[in-house]
């Protein structure tokens, strides 16, 4: 141990090592930013230490939201409205609604309107016990539009106290330009790749494989793409139907298949024998109105770790709140209240790939926690639209769980 360390104190540890790892009246001392002891207050080595009284609350490792399009421009609640009014999805899109109306707002926007716009929504996380969030591209479909996402998603790292996980989501939808040309677009897809890939934009790579979207060929295409610049794929599959999506991305050794409402025996043998995380995504099916949910006893009774994330995007899911999708999942899908934690720490950290680092309260881990006025850990899915949050720290350091940009 080394002068200058911080102790936390009197507080209950959720290490989430093992199931709960539950700690009553626990202590974690960091270093460096780092964890270097978890035990019992009792045992802690407190010598020349700075120490943080925890107020008796509850420690659980940051929460990780692993999948959103949190970086974007516009705002489609005129769609959610129309839609409630009878307009149908193809009535949307005929009047230039949808995803490209999303793409055109994302276009026009400069790197700082798109900062400032995305701020909002990731300080709501934030204020949620959040330390960090995977971003995605995947809403400017050509290569300077997609640079500046990414770059911003960079920048939101910067200038917040959050990390981020970028991933290159250009496989997303067909932009106009490339109409009747799916193919030659995926072919400018994986054209762009290497040079997201050299300025340091992309840490994984996505596409969105479904019958309004890209097929498993060209989703080949982009995964063997991301193969030849070692970078690990993940997968939009079987939102809408079953195309083997989640059989595709096991074979390529994914980190994860995101959505699975209509996942089959299949897809979860292919996922629990690749150790591909399934990552479900409670706020689109609420907010579709869907009927059908993914098969949790089946990745339960294979398993397969599952992670839960908002899936925050303009169209699907406007969802800023971790807490609330970890409610949902719960009561929609009637994952357990300790599924739930471990989907928004340990099992989302494998699903970013950074397990090692993070997702745990564990020893050589990174320290990043969030500290909670709660009785026992099952309260963080419990209660709707309250935020026990009292206090998140990055990477050692503490700080109150709301956050003002260019604090």
């Amino acid at each position: 141990m080394e002068p200058g360390d911080t102790v936390f104190i009197n507080l209950h540890l959720a290490t989430m090592a093992d199931g709960y790892g539950e700690q009553r009246d626990g202590a974690v001392r960091v270093h460096d930013g780092r964890i270097a002891w978890v035990g019992p207050r009792a045992d802690a080595p407190v010598d020349g230490a700075r120490l943080v009284d925890g107020g008796g609350c509850w420690l659980t490792p940051g929460l990780i939201d692993c999948h959103t399009h949190i970086v974007h421009a516009g705002n489609r609640s005129d769609e959610f409205e129309a839609r409630l009014n009878g307009a149908s999805y193809e009535d949307i899109a005929r009047a230039g609604g949808g995803i490209m109306s999303t793409v055109r707002a994302t276009r026009a926007a400069t790197e700082d309107e798109l900062l400032r716009q995305s701020v909002p929504r990731v300080a709501s996380l934030l204020a949620e016990g959040v330390t960090t969030i995977e971003i995605k591209s995947g809403y400017g479909l050509d290569l300077e539009s997609e640079a500046r996402m990414l770059r911003v998603a960079r920048r939101v790292a910067s200038e917040l106290p959050v990390s981020v996980a970028t991933t290159f989501l250009g496989a997303h939808a067909l932009p106009p330009e490339f109409s009747g040309r799916p193919d030659d677009y995926i072919g400018a897809v994986c054209a762009m790749l290497p040079q997201l890939a050299a300025e340091g934009l992309v840490d994984a790579v996505d596409a969105f494989c479904e019958r309004i979207g890209f097929t498993n060929a060209q989703t080949e295409r982009v995964f063997d793409a991301a193969r030849q610049l070692a970078l690990p794929v993940k997968l939009h599959a079987e939102q809408l139907s079953d195309q083997r999506g989640a059989e595709l991305v096991a074979r390529y050794n994914g980190l994860s298949a995101d959505h699975l409402e209509h996942l089959g025996a299949e897809g979860v043998a292919a996922m629990a024998a690749a150790g591909t995380v399934a990552v479900l995504l409670p706020g689109a099916y609420y907010f579709l109105r869907d009927t059908t949910p993914p098969p949790v006893a089946l990745l339960r009774e294979a398993g397969v770790a599952m992670a839960v994330a908002t899936d925050c995007n303009p169209g699907t899911s406007p969802l800023t709140s971790i807490l609330l999708a970890m409610n949902m999942a719960c009561t929609l899908w009637r994952l357990t209240p300790q599924e739930v934690l471990a989907g928004c720490t340990v099992n989302a950290a494998r699903a970013l790939g950074r397990q090692v680092d993070i997702g745990t309260i564990e020893v050589g881990k990174r320290a990043d926690f969030a500290l909670w006025d709660i009785a026992r850990p099952a309260d963080l899915s419990y209660a709707m639209g309250l935020n026990p949050c009292r206090g998140v720290v990055n990477a050692g350091v503490l700080r109150a769980p709301v956050v003002s940009w260019r604090d």
